[in-house]
């Protein structure tokens, strides 16, 4: 394992400002694509250490054409930070917290955890949902941080959003799958929310609300889509009752020993940035 340059380990630690523009961009559509979030040297060099550590933790055996069409969408790993430390100083970059606490307007923000999302050479899409249905949060002050690793053209499936689709109640209840994309599909087109497609590049990160619908496309390259993630929530963020089995599943995996309607402050789910 490599040891972070301290030229990365700065870059991640300082702060990069948002304008109002961007700041209220993002409370109406409750998504944001920002440019030049990390430098090319930064992307590099976590490109290669994701890129090995998830071919290292990754099981996955059943050929791409026989998986379901969630198998297809990507290859998923999580809290990589628990697994590699150099993946865990880009996990913990104060610069990265500090957008999401902007964006959340909140003082302080915590992890709810990581994942590498690898879109294999010919994956299938990602169908529409909203990440929210899964967590058991109180509240929707939470961000997910989608960071590609490379330039992501169209045709390597970036992430999709219908703006401002967070107002949405109608589809909260579906997780990800083949009805989603269907419902969702049908539902946002006749909607008056604009459907965002654009490609990412170098450097650029996005950053969704838990109740924004998004998808991603397929994957028609030859080339694998590297993209980390990580979700931040506002750092008092209570637990809620669990009301589904993936909202209990999150509980036991995510926030293992937090209590109902008290802070979830577990030793996975640390403060990365607090004013």
């Amino acid at each position: 394992m490599r040891t972070v340059p301290d030229a990365i380990r700065t870059y991640l630690d300082t702060p990069m400002p948002l304008t109002t523009e961007q700041l209220d961009f993002y409370e109406t559509h409750r998504f944001i694509k920002l440019k030049s979030v990390l430098n090319a040297e930064t992307v590099a060099f976590f490109n290669r250490e994701i890129g090995v550590q998830v071919a290292a933790m990754t099981t996955e055996q059943i050929a791409l054409e026989d998986r379901t069409t969630y198998g297809k969408a990507f290859l998923q790993l999580f809290n990589l930070w628990q697994e590699n430390e150099v993946i865990k100083t880009l996990v913990f970059s104060k610069r990265l917290a500090k957008i999401a606490a902007d964006l959340m307007q909140v003082t302080g923000v915590r992890l709810y955890h990581d994942q590498a999302l690898f879109k294999e050479g010919g994956g299938g899409i990602t169908p529409w949902h909203a990440d929210q249905y899964y967590w058991p949060l109180a509240s929707d002050k939470t961000v997910t941080a989608w960071i590609p690793l490379q330039a992501t053209p169209l045709e390597m499936g970036p992430l999709e959003f219908s703006a401002g689709s967070h107002i949405l109640v109608e589809g909260r209840e579906m997780a990800i799958s083949d009805e989603s994309e269907d419902f969702l599909n049908r539902k946002l087109r006749v909607t008056d929310f604009e459907h965002i497609i654009e490609p990412f590049d170098l450097g650029e990160v996005s950053f969704h609300s838990g109740w924004i619908f998004h998808r991603a496309g397929a994957n028609t390259t030859h080339e694998m889509r590297k993209v980390m993630t990580i979700i931040y929530m506002d750092h008092e963020m209570l637990l809620k009752n669990p009301e589904n089995r993936n909202q209990v599943k999150d509980w036991e995996t995510w926030c293992p020993g937090a209590q109902v309607n008290a802070v979830i402050d577990t030793p996975l789910n640390p403060v990365l940035y607090a004013q």
